[in-house]
């Protein structure tokens, strides 16, 4: 099987280029494709899915991943799932009669940084200072639920360890802590929802070859 990734920000193509071959294992392929945050991503997503649909073949599936803050999921997911089923496509909440799908959303809530803070071990692993018990402190034991913003709570919790002091780089914080994340371990619950789906994407679909995961430089 292959995944095409639609992705709304460099950031996240940078976290799962580290964290999908440790999520789907070594018989699937897959692409990212990031776009210049979600307004672009939303702008442009008709005009990609309308290129697969005429040359997609069967075992290729299509993820799109975007951020939404907690009272907009219902209707972002709504949004996306109607892009794709305007361009002829099935989406795993609207399958076919006989349950197939192409096109899975899915969410990450609020923004990606919630998944770091669903693995502190690999924070605290990429950044010296920052403190391995920072789960257990109120304001983080739910990741998807810090409050301000999980992108402002990173960068603060960067700098009082003497990091990114002139502002968070949202990519090179990707690369460095994607780089030591566990899949199996992250507490957020829209990672564990995305982790969960990508398997059982990989389960259903799965081919036999040789070629083996990573990034592919197909479509």
């Amino acid at each position: 099987m292959h995944i095409e990734f639609i992705v709304e920000e460099l950031s996240a193509e940078t976290a799962l280029d580290n964290l999908v071959p440790r999520i789907l294992g070594p018989e699937c392929t897959f692409s990212i494709h990031p776009y210049q945050g979600k307004k672009d991503l939303l702008s442009k997503l008709p005009v990609r899915l309308r290129g697969y649909r005429s040359w997609l073949p069967p075992d290729w599936r299509i993820v799109v991943l975007a951020d939404c803050d907690a009272d907009e999921c219902r209707q972002l997911k709504t949004m996306v799932e109607g892009i794709a089923r305007r361009e002829g496509f099935f989406t795993r909440a609207t399958p076919d009669g006989q349950g197939a799908f192409t096109v899975v959303t899915r969410l990450a809530i609020e923004e990606l940084e919630a998944w770091f803070f669903g693995d502190v071990e690999a924070i605290a692993a990429a950044y010296r200072g920052v403190p391995p018990s920072l789960s257990k402190r109120q304001s983080f034991r739910d990741p998807d639920r810090i409050a301000g913003g999980t992108w402002e709570a990173l960068e603060r919790v960067l700098q009082r360890a003497g990091h990114h002091l002139g502002g968070l780089n949202k990519i090179i914080a990707a690369r460095d802590i994607s780089a030591h994340m566990e899949p199996g371990r992250n507490r957020s619950r829209s990672f564990q929802v995305f982790r969960d789906g990508l398997r059982s994407l990989a389960d259903a679909g799965v081919t036999t070859g040789s070629e083996p995961a990573g990034r592919s430089t197909s479509g």
